[in-house]
Parts: structure tokens; sequence; C-alpha cells
């Protein structure tokens, strides 16, 4: 299990990773092609910003681990270890519900614009920002599945190679 989980992991961190270099390689033809010849691209700017989208939601929901997320934990770190585990519970399953309760009004919004297309290239928006949905379903599956783990702690401490409720002194 925890290789597939490895596996896929070094997978989302690549279809970043390409994002990104498309994005670059995107950018460095619109300052050749507005500056040197003269004759910019419109479709890079709308390509930039979908893929800058697309990036931004991607990486938010499958490469961006826990640890690196800045938090205010002034309160949990200050109170007894079980404190911290119904802090990281009762957190964790409002996260997933907030999301979870958001998801089918979200749904319906993304599937409005599919009678939208983007000015440049005529792409529909609901393709566009059909990443969202895809956001929105990895964050409830994850806090979910952190609400499980911290509910069963020798769980939690199998696949992750921290104890969250230690002090970092």
């Amino acid at each position: 299990m925890t290789t597939f989980l490895h596996w896929m992991k070094k997978a989302a961190d690549g279809i970043a990773a390409g994002l990104l270099a498309a994005m670059f390689v995107i950018f460095i033809l619109q300052i050749v092609t507005r500056y040197m010849i003269d004759a910019p691209l419109g479709w890079t700017v709308e390509v930039l910003l979908t893929l800058w989208l697309w990036l931004v939601f991607w990486a938010s929901a499958f490469c961006v681990k826990d640890k690196d997320h800045i938090r205010f934990d002034m309160l949990s770190r200050a109170v007894p270890r079980k404190a911290r585990r119904v802090f990281a519970i009762v957190t964790a399953l409002i996260i997933a519900g907030a999301f979870a309760w958001s998801f089918l009004p979200t749904l319906d919004y993304i599937l409005f614009y599919k009678i939208k297309k983007s000015a440049v290239l005529r792409i529909r928006l609901d393709y566009i920002f059909s990443i969202y949905g895809v956001f929105v379903v990895a964050i409830v599956s994850y806090y979910a599945w952190r609400a499980f783990a911290h509910i069963h702690p020798r769980f939690y401490q199998k696949y992750y190679n921290y104890d969250e409720y230690e002090d970092d002194a």
C-alpha cells in the first residue's frame, strides 16, 4: 500500500512539475514573440492563466505535505496530548464537512460554465474550472482520512513518520 501511495505522490509531483515547465516555456515564448519579434501571441496569456489555476489547485490537493502548511498551533501546543488529538479530529471533521457541504453547489457552478468559452482558444470554462472539483474531492478525502487516522492513533503512526502529538523540543 505504501509503495502505491509513494508512486502516486511521485506521479502527482511529476504532473505539477510538468505544468510548471509548460508555464515556463510558454512564458519565454511570449517574451520572445512580444519583445524580440514584435508579434505577440494572444493565446499565451490564456494558457498561462489556465495552467496557473490548474497548478495551484493540483499542487494544493496532491503535492503539498501537511507539515508544510502554515499552522496557528499555539493553543494546541499548550494543551495535553489527548486534547491535541481531539483538536485534530474536530478540525479535520470541520474541514472535510465544510468542503463536502460545498461540493454540490460547487459542481453545479462548474457545470453551469459549460455554456461559456474562453475568449481566445474557445475552450469550455467547465473544463478549465473542473480542477476545483478535483481539489474539493481530494480535500474531503484527505481530511476524512486524517480524522479516521487520529481516531485510531496506532493506525496514524503506522502511515506517518512523525508523531504529531509529541512536542518539537
